[in-house]
C-alpha cells in the first residue's frame, strides 16, 4: 500500500523552528545534535531524538508571519490543494498572533486542523477557545515536547482531515443518488398522471381541456388558501402543488362507465346517475390499487382521495358516503369548486354552458350547502383568474394535456449541487 502524503503548512516567527519540523516530520531520524531552537522545541533529553519509523510523510510549506501563513492557505484553497494540517505559533510578534491567525484561516478553509503551539502557561485552553468559534478540529501543544508526540499529533490531524474529506465525498456522492431518485420518482409521477389522463381523454374529446382548466382552477384556490384563511399551515407549496398535479385524475372512473350513461345526451335517469355516481369509487380504487404496487406511487393516494370524495358536498347530502364538513378531505373540497364551476361554464353534449357570472352567483348560493366556505371565500378573491378561464375563447387550441405535463414534469425536476 503506497504511503499517504499530506500538506502541512508551519507558522513561526523562528525560522530555525521551521527546519527542526522538517527534521521530525520529513526525515526518517532526527540529528543528534541538538540546535538552540531545537532544544527549546523538544527539550534537551538526547533518548527523544531516536529514529522514527512509519506513518504518512508530509510535504511542509512554512511561514515567518500570520499575513504569509494565511497567503498560503488561500493559494492551496484556489489551486484545490488544501493543506491537511496547520501548525502555527501563538506568539509571533510583531504580527498577528497565532490566535488570529487561525480565526483568519478557518475563514478561508474551515476544514483545516489547526495544532497551535505555545510555550507559556498563560494561554489556557479556556482562554484560546474562548477567543475561536470551533474548537472540534484544534489541538493545543505546550512547548516543549518530544519528536514522537509532534509527530503522533500531526498524524492524528492529518487522518482527521483526510477522514473528514472521505466522507464530504461520500456524501455529495449520496446527495447526488438521492437527487437522481428524486427526480426518477418525478418522472414516474408524471408519466402516470400523463398516461392516466390520456386514458380518460380518450372517452371523450372534451375532458383534455377540462382536464387543464380545472388545474388551473384548483391552483388559484390553493395559491389564496396557502396564504389566507385557516388552512394556511396545511396547504405547503409542496402539498398545493401535489393537489393541483392530482387533481386532473378526480373522474378517471369514468373510464368504467358505459357510453350510454357517459356520453348520453339527455338527462340521465335515476337508475343512470346510480351507474354514473360509481366513478368516483371506479376511479378510487384504481389509483388505490396502483399505489399500493410501488413505493414510488403513493402520491396517487391523494389523486384517489380527490377521485373518491370531490363529489361530497359540504351539508352531508353529497355522494359515495354523505360525508360533511371537515370530514370531506380538504383537497376533495377545494377541487369541487374547480369541477363545479368549469361544468357549468363549459358545453357539453347535454347542454348549453351557463355564462360565468351566471355560475359565480350559483356557486355562492351554495355556500356552507355544496361548497366550504372558507373556499368560496378563496374562489371570490380569486375571481378575475376564474372568470379569464370561463371567458376564454375556446375554439382556440390551448396547450394539448400531453404538452402540459411533460413541462411540468420539466419544471419539477430537482437541480444538481447545492
Amino acid at each position: 500500500m503506497a504511503q499517504q502524503r499530506f500538506r502541512i503548512i508551519t507558522i513561526d516567527d523562528n525560522e530555525a523552528i521551521h527546519d527542526d519540523y522538517r527534521k521530525v516530520l520529513c526525515e526518517s531520524s532526527v540529528d543528534s545534535k541538538l540546535t538552540e531552537a531545537t532544544e527549546f522545541l523538544f527539550g534537551e533529553t538526547q533518548e527523544r531524538t531516536q529514529k522514527i519509523h512509519g506513518g504518512p510523510s508530509y510535504q511542509i510549506d512554512s511561514a515567518l508571519q500570520g499575513e504569509r501563513g494565511i497567503e498560503l492557505v488561500k493559494k492551496s484553497v484556489a489551486e484545490g490543494e488544501q493543506y491537511a494540517c496547520a501548525l502555527i505559533d501563538v506568539r509571533m510578534p510583531p504580527g498577528i498572533d497565532g490566535v488570529e491567525t487561525s480565526k483568519r484561516i478557518w475563514e478561508i478553509d474551515p476544514d483545516l486542523p489547526i495544532v497551535l503551539c505555545t510555550a507559556y502557561s498563560d494561554h489556557s485552553w479556556e482562554e484560546i477557545s474562548s477567543q475561536l468559534d470551533r474548537t472540534d478540529k484544534l489541538l493545543i501543544l505546550k512547548k516543549p515536547f518530544d519528536p514522537l508526540e509532534l509527530r503522533q499529533v500531526a498524524a492524528a490531524q492529518t487522518a482527521r482531515w483526510n477522514l473528514s474529506k472521505i466522507v464530504n465525498q461520500h456524501t455529495q456522492t449520496l446527495e447526488t443518488r438521492v437527487i437522481e431518485r428524486t427526480n426518477e420518482i418525478f418522472e414516474t409521477r408524471e408519466l402516470v398522471f400523463f398516461t392516466l389522463a390520456r386514458l380518460a381523454e380518450s372517452r371523450d374529446p372534451e375532458t383534455g381541456e377540462h382536464l387543464e382548466r380545472i388545474e388551473g382552477y384548483t391552483r388559484l384556490l390553493t395559491q389564496w388558501l396557502s396564504k389566507n384563511g385557516p388552512y394556511q399551515n396545511e396547504l405547503t407549496e409542496y402539498h398545493c402543488d401535489q393537489i393541483c398535479r392530482s387533481s386532473v385524475l378526480h373522474d378517471i372512473g369514468k373510464v368504467g362507465i358505459p357510453d350510454t350513461v357517459l356520453l348520453k345526451p339527455g338527462r340521465l335517469t335515476r337508475d343512470e346517475f346510480e351507474v354514473m355516481k360509481e366513478h368516483s369509487r371506479i376511479g378510487a380504487e384504481a389509483l388505490e390499487d396502483s399505489a399500493l404496487q410501488s413505493s414510488s406511487c403513493d402520491f396517487l393516494l391523494l389523486a384517489a382521495e380527490i377521485a373518491r370524495y370531490h363529489h361530497e358536498k359540504f351539508n352531508g347530502s353529497g355522494y359515495p358516503h354523505g360525508l360533511s364538513g371537515n370530514d370531506i378531505p380538504l383537497s376533495a373540497r377545494i377541487v369541487a369548486v374547480a369541477d363545479v364551476f368549469d361544468a357549468l361554464t363549459s358545453e357539453r353534449v347535454y347542454k348549453k354552458a351557463m355564462s360565468a357570472e351566471d355560475a359565480r352567483m350559483l356557486i355562492l348560493s351554495e355556500t356552507g350547502e355544496h361548497f366550504d366556505p372558507e373556499i368560496i371565500a378563496a374562489f371570490e378573491a380569486q375571481w378575475d383568474g376564474f372568470q379569464q378561464g370561463a371567458n376564454r375563447d375556446r375554439s382556440k387550441p390551448t396547450l394539448p394535456l400531453v404538452g402540459q405535463l411533460i413541462a411540468q414534469a420539466q419544471s419539477s425536476a430537482v437541480p444538481a449541487a447545492h
